[in-house]
């Protein structure tokens, strides 16, 4: 039984990391590693505030994020949402100027490439669905 007891604890080690990992990876790019780095600017929702254009150029070339914990899965445990397998909602901030915290506004995005993109401004209380067009 001791010469288990190190494997098991590798086994348990990998595992965490690996959960962990699945939990905290970024959404992977909209467009691609061969997407150009200046996109022509693109229609958007008029309810989307003008700082939700930079949260989605990020999205579509895969980050960086100014949060941590952008890219992460969405838990949808509000339930506002289409019911989806986890996995399938990701969140991104939306910035507020004069914040100093990430705020209340966020975009989801839904799919893998995301298909569906949600808007909340009030912290996952309501949502707008919009899509984005290249």
């Amino acid at each position: 039984m001791r010469r288990l007891l190190p494997l098991l604890l590798l086994i348990a080690a990998v595992w965490g990391f690996v959960s962990w990992r699945g939990v905290h990876a970024p959404a992977p790019s909209v467009t691609g590693a061969s997407a150009p780095t200046t996109a022509a600017p693109r229609a958007l929702p008029a309810f989307l505030p003008p700082e939700a254009r930079d949260t989605l150029d990020a999205i579509q070339r895969g980050g960086p994020f100014p949060y941590r914990q952008d890219g992460t899965v969405f838990g949808n445990r509000e339930r506002l949402l289409p019911d989806r397998p986890r996995g399938y909602y990701h969140e991104y901030t939306v910035p507020t100027p004069g914040v100093g915290t990430r705020g209340a506004r966020r975009i989801v995005t839904g799919g893998n490439p995301p298909d569906i993109y949600y808007y909340t401004d009030d912290h996952y209380r309501s949502f707008r669905s919009f899509q984005v067009h290249p």
